[in-house]
């Protein structure tokens, strides 16, 4: 019995023959012709160069959208996709460095592809490190060679040749392959039948807690104030040695101050002391009378 292709996939093949058979319309350039429009973009900024040029190579941007089939998103778009990153190779392309511009178009169209894939999969499956880009993107190829496509968890054996074929740790292997196989799960769905309570309650939040770091901030600027009026309580000499002694990143040395102030080192430490000394005492004191305020 002959096999019946849905109405919705006979349309997206047919247009898909459709845009094969047009872009056969487009001739492939010549080595000399290429450098030609090349030049005329660069130098004069000829906009009917550089789109004789992105239309000439829509057969490897094809070529290479087909190549990223296995990730369930229409060839279309990344035909789409895999343009734009043709479209910059072009603008970016020197004619003069020697070589075409397929060789230099290749890494664009591929970039671009990629991460239109990397930002239309879920968040919650792939990872944003280059290894973990790596997985995401050679994992199915790998399962493939070694016909594991239509495992679940992969065996022992698998994950150690994936591993070091790519040179990452066996557990991302394991975690990737099981990221890419689960379904996602709405973050709202109900813990179970008995409970109210969604997945979402359960999300740890990682960043900052604004009621630690509002105390925080108030505490660094009660310090703040109680240092300034502390600092009142010492003369100008008093103040400026033991500021640049204690209180600036780089502090002066005692023989800067000496030279400055005219008096031995050994009379800038015992000011420096004698200083610190009075400021922590009028700090604390000061602390004291704001706590019996706030009774």
């Amino acid at each position: 019995m002959a096999s019946i292709t849905p109405p919705s996939q006979r349309a997206k093949e047919d247009s898909l023959s459709s845009f094969l058979r047009d872009i056969r319309k487009f001739p492939m350039l010549a080595a000399q012709e290429e450098l030609e429009l090349a030049r005329r973009w660069r130098n004069n900024g000829d906009t009917a160069a550089a789109n004789k040029m992105v239309t000439s190579y829509l057969r490897l941007v094809t070529k290479i959208a087909m190549g990223y089939r296995g990730y369930g998103l229409p060839v279309s778009e990344l035909v789409s996709e895999g343009n734009v990153g043709m479209m910059q190779a072009v603008q970016r392309f020197d004619p003069e460095r020697g070589f075409r511009l397929s060789t230099y178009a290749m890494w664009w169209i591929r970039a671009s592809i990629q991460e239109y894939i990397l930002h239309s999969w879920s968040l919650v499956k792939i990872g944003t490190t280059a290894s973990q880009k790596k997985l995401f993107f050679n994992l199915r190829t790998l399962k493939n060679k070694l016909q594991a496509i239509d495992e679940g968890q992969l065996r022992p054996e698998n994950v150690r040749i994936i591993a070091e074929q790519l040179n990452v740790p066996e557990k991302d292997v394991i975690s990737m392959n099981q990221r890419m196989a689960g379904p996602d799960h709405s973050l709202n769905t109900p813990l179970n039948a008995e409970s109210d309570g969604e997945w979402m309650d359960w999300l740890v939040d990682e960043g900052e807690d604004i009621e630690n770091n509002f105390a925080e901030r108030e505490e660094l600027d009660n310090r703040r104030t109680l240092l300034q009026k502390g600092m009142s309580s010492l003369n100008e000499r008093e103040r400026d040695i033991l500021t640049n002694r204690r209180l600036k990143e780089t502090p002066l040395t005692l023989e800067e101050l000496s030279q400055h102030y005219g008096i031995s080192r050994e009379r800038v430490r015992q000011v420096e002391v004698r200083a610190y000394e009075k400021l922590k005492k009028s700090v604390k004191n000061l602390g004291i009378e704001e706590r019996i305020a706030t009774f």
